[in-house]
C-alpha cells in the first residue's frame, strides 16, 4: 500500500526519493510451527523504517540432526539495524521470544512488552547467566498504547495458552494493520483478562487495511473448549482417581497449571511440581500476580 493509495486519509508524505509504502516481510513463522519474526517497513525504498514483531525459534526436524534450538536468519534486518526503531513482543511462547538473548545483542533495538512477557525474557536472561546484558525493555501495560515512530502500536488483549497475549494494531499514514499473534477466543480463560471484543470491533469499525493472522489449527472441525471448562473436567477427574494422578503440560499454559493446582486442592492431595520450565513460570506468575 503506498501513500497515494492512502490519500484520502489526508496523512500521506511523498518520501525524499519516491512514495510512502507500508509493507511485510516475514524472517520465520510464515508456513511453519514457529520462529516467528515479523517486519512491517513504512517509508519510499531507499529509506524505510522497520518494527519487528516477535523473535522466536523452532525445533528441528530430521533436516537439523543434532541441534536443540534452530534461530532465524536475520541477515536482512542486521544490514538495516540503524533503521530498526523496536522489537515488539506478543507473548511468551519461546516461538515468539526464544531468540530474543541471542539474536538480540545484533539487533540493539529497544524491546516492547507487556509485563509478563517482559518478566519471562528477564526470567530466562538471568538463568542462562546473561545477566550482564542491558536489554531496553519497555512495559507496556495490557491493552496498552505506544508510539514507536512512525508506526503507532496498540496492544489488544487476546486469550491463549499463556497470559497476556497480545494482538497488535499498528497503525501507519498509509492504514492500520492487526497483528494477531496467537489467539483464541475464550470468554472465560481462567487466568487473565478475556479478548478485549469491544476494541476489536472498533478496530471494524476503524477500517482495517490487512490482518495478519495466526491460523494454527484453524482448519480443525468444532469449538476449542474453554480454560474454565476443561479446569473443572480435570477437577472431577482428579477426585474420582484413587491413587497418585501424573499430569503432563506445556509449562507456558500458566492457567492449566493454576487448574491442577485447584484440582489438587479440592481433592485434599498434595501438589509436587517438577521440571525446571514450571518452576520458573511459576515464579513469573507469582511475581505478576497471576
Amino acid at each position: 500500500m503506498t501513500a497515494k493509495q492512502a490519500k484520502k486519509s489526508g496523512k500521506a508524505r511523498p518520501g525524499p526519493s519516491g512514495e510512502n509504502e507500508l509493507v511485510f516481510m516475514a524472517l520465520g513463522g510464515l508456513g511453519e510451527i514457529g520462529m516467528n519474526v515479523y517486519l512491517y517497513g513504512f517509508g519510499p525504498a531507499n529509506a524505510r523504517q522497520w518494527l519487528m514483531v516477535d523473535l522466536g525459534i523452532t525445533f528441528p526436524g530430521d533436516a537439523e540432526p543434532g541441534a536443540d534450538v534452530v534461530l532465524p536468519d536475520l541477515r536482512f534486518i542486521i544490514a538495516e539495524k540503524n533503521a530498526l526503531v523496536g522489537l515488539v513482543l506478543t507473548h511468551a511462547h519461546e516461538d515468539h521470544i526464544g531468540a530474543v538473548l541471542d539474536l538480540w545483542p545484533q539487533l540493539g533495538c529497544k524491546i516492547f512488552a507487556t509485563p509478563f512477557t517482559a518478566g519471562m525474557v528477564r526470567s530466562k536472561q538471568a538463568e542462562y547467566g546473561r545477566r550482564n546484558m542491558k536489554l531496553p525493555i519497555t512495559e507496556v501495560p495490557l491493552g496498552g498504547r505506544i508510539s514507536i515512530e512512525p508506526f503507532d502500536v496498540e496492544f489488544v488483549t487476546l486469550a491463549h495458552s499463556i497470559p497476556e497475549p497480545s494482538g497488535l494494531a499498528i497503525r501507519t499514514p498509509a492504514g492500520l494493520v492487526f497483528h494477531t499473534g496467537d489467539w483464541k477466543l475464550d470468554k472465560t480463560p481462567l487466568v487473565g483478562a478475556p479478548p478485549d471484543e469491544t476494541k476489536l470491533k472498533a478496530l471494524g469499525q476503524e477500517g482495517v487495511l490487512a490482518m495478519v493472522c495466526d491460523s494454527t489449527n484453524a482448519l480443525r472441525e468444532g469449538v476449542s473448549p474453554s480454560e474454565t471448562d476443561i479446569a473443572n473436567s480435570l477437577t472431577k477427574l482428579i477426585t474420582a482417581a484413587p491413587r497418585r494422578v501424573a499430569i503432563t503440560t506445556f509449562a507456558s499454559n500458566v492457567a492449566r497449571v493454576k487448574a491442577v493446582a485447584d484440582a489438587a486442592r479440592a481433592s485434599n492431595r498434595k501438589l509436587v511440581v517438577a521440571g525446571r520450565a514450571l518452576h520458573r513460570i511459576i515464579s513469573v506468575a507469582i511475581d505478576t500476580g497471576y
